[in-house]
């Protein structure tokens, strides 16, 4: 699969308006200039002076009678759109046009924030650190920055052990940008009173996968009986220390400080939405290194972190879901959880979502989230970049006083629907998308009713090197509520999700019958299920921007494919779903003649869908 940096589909994050940027839906709402043009071209203006011709013979758009039956019937306007038409003229009806009222788009309806959180389907991003592709592209804060614009309401982090910074002064001033303190000369003494050794320092600077399996056996710090708590390496600076970093590990992606992720969050976590923020970690850290992270998030986050339950009088495996309105303004954590019971010795192997590259005479780790996520069903084999099949390494532990923070949204290794964890109200299943469709196709009741009660994540599977991303529409069908894309590239998923969240603050209420209030016990039943017929007419197209590839206009072949992403038979029926839920192509498409100008004229051609079955109103998207 190509991960060249040329791919057309791929782009570093914007950071010029990104809120004008499509995918997350905040375009569709946030900014006029989103939803108007400052002009309309000669062509255009004469197939509108065609068509009011034609409506003001149907309509009587010239009578204020006339002007109200059109925008209700035709355009499913309001009243308040009558004043754009005044007299009905051609110069009025062409303002219309101009304006943002004429969008194809109707304005979301408010968000009804009296459900519990598990009834929402929730803009979600995946690996969010990254540029570009998932095997060598820059990890940035401007990526985080970029999708909370956007509005994406559930990001993810990827934490490893940071390296010992070194003594020079450029390393100091870029960790002063996030609030680290300022270290002054006559403290540098005390960098051999640091409490730890040279052996724990080198771990920490290499990795503990570097450590003997002598050391691993050993616990990492002194702690007390029946508690996990580590002391951790505390310090006035962080010039003494080693801090966390943010990367797809065992790739040849670049890191960032865990400091600074948490910086850029506390800036743009509740820009565009006020809503709850969910913080997805992947802990690869080291004890001693997620006490740090625990530091730094109540450092930057302090406020805003849902640290206690709204309920403190009762544990996280008997509080119950809060709703949406008791949690605004909130960031939330998803972290790993110590599974409800013991597992046995003989566990069958973990699957990584990681991609892992070799490393001599070390054990590969994966994150305790990735085996979290994982299903035993099948395995899917961790993969170097040369296509080499690695083995797996031992879950990496998350310590209480990091695990407690995942106060609604806690984490376990998935290992069925029925299993004891399955039931506490606070827990999430990360599942692949492979892994996912198995669940679908094996126990397709079961997983629509836990998913009713209970959060669900699907995430690409490991192999999408170059950013690919599933079809979140057949993973929202089946109830699951965060939906992980890869927001840096733009491609069917995305659109989809432009689709599922324009205009919204990045959390939607689920259909009736996919609620936690339901008695429906299917997916075949949980929706009015329609018959369409649909027909779309295209006029011309305006200034199309060419391509990076391109420099002549008279090379530029441009034309509109129409794609209907509805509810498959097999998915109603409870059969495989074809391609697993790979593709993101719909099943119906169409597309218009192909034109040779960036302002394109179609000619006012027709395509047309007759007969479409499945349709349902909040899960069937035109793309």
């Amino acid at each position: 699969m190509s991960t060249s940096q040329h791919d057309p589909k791929l782009g570093a994050p914007k950071l010029d308006h990104p809120q004008l940027q499509a995918g997350g839906g905040t375009a569709s709402s946030y900014d006029s200039a989103a939803r108007i043009v400052d002009r309309l071209s000669p062509l255009f203006t004469k197939y509108l002076q065609t068509i009011h011709d034609e409506l003001a013979k149907q309509y009587k758009l010239e009578s204020q009678e006339g002007q109200h039956r059109w925008l209700s019937e035709e355009q499913k306007c309001t009243e308040d759109e009558l004043k754009l038409l005044r007299g009905g003229s051609v110069t009025h009806f062409h303002d219309y046009f101009l304006s943002g009222s004429a969008n194809v788009m109707k304005p979301a309806d408010p968000v009804d924030e009296s459900y519990p959180i598990s009834n929402y389907f929730i803009s979600s991003s995946h690996n969010t650190y990254l540029t570009g592709n998932q095997l060598s592209s820059e990890s940035s804060t401007d990526a985080y920055k970029n999708v909370l614009l956007r509005g994406c309401r559930c990001v993810e982090i990827d934490v490893w052990d940071g390296d010992e910074p070194s003594d020079s002064s450029s390393d100091e001033e870029e960790m002063q940008k996030y609030g680290a303190p300022k270290v002054e000369k006559k403290d540098k003494v005390k960098k051999e009173k640091s409490g730890l050794g040279l052996r724990k320092r080198l771990e920490l600077r290499f990795g503990r996968k570097g450590a003997s399996s002598e050391d691993k056996q050993q616990p990492s710090s002194p702690q007390q009986e029946g508690d996990q708590r580590v002391e951790p390496w505390r310090s006035s600076s962080y010039t003494y220390r080693a801090e966390p970093r943010v990367l797809h590990g065992y790739t040849l992606t670049k890191d960032l400080p865990f400091r600074a992720v948490c910086a850029t969050i506390r800036d743009f976590a509740f820009k565009t939405s006020n809503l709850p923020l969910i913080v997805s970690l992947e802990v690869h850290t080291c004890p001693e290194q997620q006490e740090i992270m625990v530091e730094l998030m109540n450092e930057y986050w302090k406020g805003l972190l849902v640290d206690l339950p709204l309920d403190p009088s009762r544990s996280s495996e008997q509080i119950n879901l809060p709703t949406l309105k008791e949690l605004e303004r909130k960031i939330l954590v998803k972290v790993k959880r110590s599974s409800v019971k013991k597992p046995v010795e003989a566990v069958q192997k973990p699957m990584p979502n990681t991609l892992q590259a070799p490393a001599p005479s070390l054990k590969h780790t994966t994150s305790a989230e990735s085996v979290a996520s994982s299903v035993t069903t099948e395995s899917e084999e961790a993969v170097s970049p040369d296509g080499e099949k690695k083995p797996e390494a031992p879950k990496p532990k998350v310590i209480d006083t990091l695990s407690k923070l995942g106060i609604y949204f806690g984490g376990y290794h998935f290992k069925g629907l029925d299993a004891p964890e399955a039931a506490i109200p606070t827990h999430v299943f990360s599942l692949s998308e492979k892994a996912l469709m198995e669940v679908h196709e094996t126990n397709p009741a079961g997983l629509f009713k836990h998913n009713k009660h209970f959060f669900m994540r699907a995430y690409p599977k490991g192999l999408r090197l170059n950013s690919s991303n599933l079809n979140p529409s057949v993973f929202w069908r089946a109830g699951v509520q965060i939906v992980a894309l890869n927001w840096q590239r733009w491609d069917g998923g995305m659109m989809q999700n432009e689709a599922m969240f324009a205009g919204t603050p990045g959390w939607v209420l689920k259909p009736e019958g996919y609620r936690s209030t339901s008695t429906e016990a299917t997916q075949k039943t949980a929706v009015v299920h329609h018959n369409l017929d649909l027909s779309i007419e295209f006029l011309a197209g305006q200034d199309i921007p060419l391509p990076p590839s391109e420099d002549d206009p008279k090379d530029f072949k441009p034309y509109v494919k129409v794609e209907l992403h509805v509810e498959r038979h097999e998915e109603r029926n409870n059969e495989r779903i074809p391609g697993d839920g790979r593709t993101q192509k719909g099943e119906y498409k169409k597309k218009t003649k192909t034109q040779r100008t960036t302002n394109p004229d179609f000619g006012r051609e027709i395509i047309k869908f007759e007969g479409v079955h499945g349709v349902t109103e909040e899960l069937t998207f035109v793309r």
